[in-house]
């Protein structure tokens, strides 16, 4: 049953990295390729939030599983600040950022959110939600990394 547990946290934290990396560059491609920007927008958002919830779960049983392994030993090591801070963005992001960005799409109706008012204010929204992304993007190769030195 250990050995499952060990499993279980290799393949959740390989697809929350993967996916990170994977969404990011579909969602690039698809503002690229797609004439029509909204349903590009739309469809990278649900990327993102499958991303998200990939990332909650896998950084909850991460951290609850390294406490188990190490106990609050692990709190020394940089492989549990960078599962820690992963998982604070990617709560922030989610149910702090996303709202926001929702928010203006709706304000913004019936007109696209770029063609509006609104514009800059989401174009900064999607700066901060870009960085965000980015940041957790590059501690998960990091991360990555310090797991395979183990």
């Amino acid at each position: 049953m250990r050995q499952f547990g060990t499993y279980l946290f290799t393949i959740l934290i390989t697809l929350w990295v993967g996916s990170l990396w994977a969404f990011g560059f579909a969602a690039a491609l698809l503002q690229k390729q797609l004439a029509d920007r909204t349903l590009a927008g739309n469809l990278a958002g649900q990327l993102f939030a499958a991303v998200a919830w990939l990332g909650m779960l896998a950084g909850v049983y991460g951290l609850i599983y390294l406490f188990r392994q190490s106990g609050a030993g692990i709190m020394k090591t940089l492989v549990f600040w960078l599962m820690l801070l992963m998982l604070l963005l990617t709560v922030a992001a989610h149910f702090g950022i996303t709202p926001i960005l929702s928010q203006l799409r709706a304000d913004a109706l019936p007109h696209e959110v770029l063609a509006s008012a609104f514009r800059s204010r989401f174009l900064a929204w999607h700066g901060v939600s870009s960085l965000v992304y980015l940041i957790e993007a590059a501690m998960g190769l990091v991360l990555v990394t310090q797991l395979f030195k183990r």
